[in-house]
């Protein structure tokens, strides 16, 4: 009879859950209900009604809590943090006592998402925003998520903080998204994922041309979009600040390191360095999870020592372009809850 250990060990491994075909197409269909100020999906926005769920590994969580703290949403919408290594059946509270989260009383993700659709079919992902009330996820569409915080909840948002979706800015700043998400966000993980030595290849060159882009861009402008932080630069720092440490060796990625590419690695010291940024990130999270949880990738599950990442710390020199970080707003003060 077979033990439970054996049973998380075979029926709910990861093994050849990432590397699925010659070429790695993500899912894309999320929850697309949202939390809005006129509740038109049947989630009003309302102080202390949800909970952010998310994993300090996880790039496209760390966008919300990156974004959550810059706006000052901290007392507004509370946040669980899943650990960095998970099994098929995806993400758990194992860093919290018992192994619960505190608010939902969930060991598991997975309960919201089945408490919204029974036995739900897709990806259990973070970030998840979960209706505490009813303990199933309102929502777990990522790039809406970090938009609504900035104009659904701005009631709520602490005095001084910055504008991060400017409606000047909009439908440039739509064009960028579209191609850091396909060409670099998503790029990363086209190049882990390949199955195949021609896709990868694919991959790669799409990636670093992409990178070669944004090299020239940031050149000359302090920002993605000019003179101030947006939510631009919070979506492709998540995948910068991962570079070297993870995908940089375990996703082949290796043309160069981030450090190698001078405009890039000052703009993301830059960035690692404002309030917001650099402190919600946790390295040893982050190769926890990639190189423990791709078992596709890294049978052996060893986890590597380095990168030394002192370099963050250092001198950036981009203040020389101008420009003011937060615009007409300030840097958040709090602690850090997440």
């Amino acid at each position: 009879m077979a033990t439970e250990s054996t049973k998380s060990e075979t029926e709910f491994s990861t093994k050849s859950a990432y590397v699925t075909g010659a070429q790695f197409t993500r899912d894309t269909n999320y929850i697309e209900t949202r939390i809005t100020r006129d509740g038109a999906d049947g989630y009003p926005v309302e102080a202390g009604r949800y909970r952010l769920v998310v994993s300090r590994a996880c790039p496209w969580a760390h966008r919300s809590t990156i974004v959550r703290r810059l706006l000052g949403l901290e007392d507004a919408i509370s946040i669980g943090v899943c650990g960095p290594t998970h099994d098929v059946r995806s993400w758990t509270f194992d860093l919290d006592e018992g192994g619960v989260d505190p608010v939902l009383g969930i060991a598991r993700l997975q309960e919201a998402y089945f408490k919204r659709t029974p036995n739900y079919p897709r990806g259990i992902t973070v970030p998840a925003m979960v209706d505490i009330p009813s303990g199933a996820v309102a929502t777990n569409n990522f790039p809406q998520i970090t938009l609504d915080f900035s104009t659904e909840w701005s009631e709520f948002h602490r005095e001084g903080a910055p504008d991060l979706y400017p409606e000047a800015l909009r439908e440039e700043m739509e064009v960028v998204n579209k191609r850091v998400f396909t060409e670099i966000n998503n790029g990363v993980y086209r190049c882990g994922f390949a199955g195949s030595q021609e896709a990868y290849e694919a991959a790669y060159s799409r990636l670093f041309t992409a990178l070669d882009w944004l090299e020239e861009r940031l050149a000359t402008q302090r920002f993605l979009m000019g003179e101030s932080i947006t939510e631009a630069d919070v979506r492709l720092f998540t995948t910068l600040v991962r570079f070297d440490a993870v995908y940089h060796g375990h996703f082949k990625c290796n043309r160069n390191k981030l450090t190698e590419m001078p405009v890039l690695w000052a703009y993301a010291r830059d960035l690692f360095q404002t309030p917001g940024f650099g402190d919600t990130v946790n390295f040893e999270q982050i190769k926890a999870h990639y190189y423990i949880v791709h078992t596709d990738l890294n049978p052996t599950q060893i986890v590597p020592v380095g990168p030394d990442t002192s370099g963050w710390a250092t001198a950036h020199g981009r203040e020389a372009l101008g420009g003011r970080p937060f615009g007409a707003g300030t840097a958040p003060t709090r602690p850090v809850d997440a």
